[in-house]
């Protein structure tokens, strides 16, 4: 960790003019490497192996998580072992989970530029204690070996798989007695807590006054949801976007700007042809890590669609995060409706009384959605009537809606809840 702070530091201190050369710099270095070191991504690009310069950059293959579904041991690069690299699994949120691997002064990178970033709102990640609203593993030996990483890391867990009111009270009464510096966790969840504060007129702030920071990661945070959370807790809500695999991609600072992590690692937005697009242009999003050693991401297709603005090379700005790439509707006329979208049209519909606890949409074919929500009371056949109507009007008509209400709406073994989700290939 000394050492990666302080190589931070200096990439920190770079001027303006020596930023693009350090980028570029450490694009030709990563490539290199693996192509020298490395089978798995020899053979995925055996032509550039002795003759890659960055000008060949975009000969580069895309890679995404399908490539990575063969045993870790042979994505590895020489001389490294799975004893000698950290190891760790992606949520599979997306479809496609996978084991990937960081090198240890790789793994300490990402461990600076959290700590950066989470610094700029007054955290310190060895002293500050944090409300973490987190999934858990469910068996014994995993379970225990995560109380003892929170407890050494001073994090309490809250217990996300029971959202009910009765739960979330019980978490209210916890900030009471706990001095939080800050809360940190998926969207859905806080969300869900606010929800209950609202209705119960409380403001989280005053009841743990020691609390400075909301930081929401892993889901979709709707500027509704940020203005009910700042509201309600009484404090910023900070957006960041990231990957287990990766790092933060991108995270919102004190002027409310979503700058992207530039000093390890390299993002771009691609058409669906793999073309590059310019700044401002809406595409998939493309990462590259800078320092991982140890196991190639490079030019990786990470799923989610997005809009980049560049103020210099040292600060580029996600100007919007449009979801991800199957999160979309496809329609009996073939068109595409985004899933995102379509969710918060229902959020604005479905919460007008404040019966709506949460909810998701489930298409199963090409004319039918899956409503299925958490609530009080049931809806009326009035308020389905009249949504029916208000989707139809927003998507195109002859389709079918199933309302489903649910005492609890189920969840990924990570604890994340996908709000949209399609059946339809």
């Amino acid at each position: 960790m000394k050492e990666a702070s302080i190589e931070f530091k200096k990439i920190l201190s770079l001027k303006e003019d020596d930023f693009e050369k350090y980028v570029n710099e450490r694009r030709i270095e990563i490539v290199s490497f693996h192509l020298a070191n490395n089978s798995f991504y020899q053979n995925l690009s055996p032509e550039l192996k002795n003759t890659f310069t960055l000008e060949s950059w975009n000969k580069l293959p895309i890679l995404t998580k399908a490539n990575y579904q063969k045993p870790l041991i042979e994505r590895l690069s020489t001389s490294y072992t799975l004893k000698n690299v950290y190891v760790n699994r992606t949520s599979g949120s997306s479809g496609d989970p996978f084991i990937f691997a960081k090198d240890k002064f790789c793994h300490a990178m990402v461990w600076s530029s959290i700590k950066y970033r989470f610094g700029m709102y007054g955290i310190n990640l060895n002293t500050s204690y944090q409300a973490r609203f987190y999934g858990y593993p469910l068996e014994f030996i995993g379970k225990y070996k995560l109380i003892v990483k929170d407890f050494l890391s001073s994090r309490y867990r809250f217990r996300i798989f029971d959202l009910s009111d009765a739960s979330i009270k019980k978490f209210v009464t916890l900030f009471k007695s706990k001095k939080f510096d800050y809360i940190n966790g998926y969207t859905s969840c806080i969300v869900m807590m606010c929800n209950y504060l609202k209705k119960e007129n409380l403001i989280l702030k005053n009841i743990c006054p020691s609390l400075k920071v909301c930081i929401v990661t892993s889901e979709m945070l709707f500027e509704d949801d940020k203005k009910l959370l700042e509201e309600w807790l009484g404090i910023p809500v900070v957006n960041e976007y990231g990957a287990a695999e990766m790092d933060i991609i991108a995270f919102q600072n004190t002027n409310d700007e979503w700058l992207i992590n530039t000093e390890s690692l390299y993002v771009e937005i691609l058409d669906d042809d793999n073309q590059p697009l310019p700044f401002g242009e809406e595409g998939n999003i493309v990462v590259t890590s800078l320092y991982n050693k140890a196991h190639p991401f490079i030019r990786y297709k990470i799923g989610d669609i997005g809009v980049l603005e560049k103020i210099t090379d040292k600060k580029i700005i996600l100007k919007k995060l449009i979801g991800r790439t199957n999160d979309f509707a496809t329609l009996p006329s073939g068109k595409k409706a985004p899933g995102m979208t379509f969710y918060s049209l229902t959020k604005v519909l479905m919460q007008e009384d404040g019966n709506l606890k949460e909810f998701v949409i489930k298409q199963t074919n090409l004319s039918t959605f899956e409503i299925i929500y958490v609530s009080d009371k049931v809806l009326s056949e009035k308020q389905e009537t009249f949504m029916k109507q208000k989707f139809s009007d927003y998507l195109e008509d002859g389709l079918t809606f199933n309302f489903i209400r649910k005492e609890k709406l189920e969840r990924s073994k990570s604890g994340k809840l996908k709000q949209f989700v399609s059946l339809v290939k």
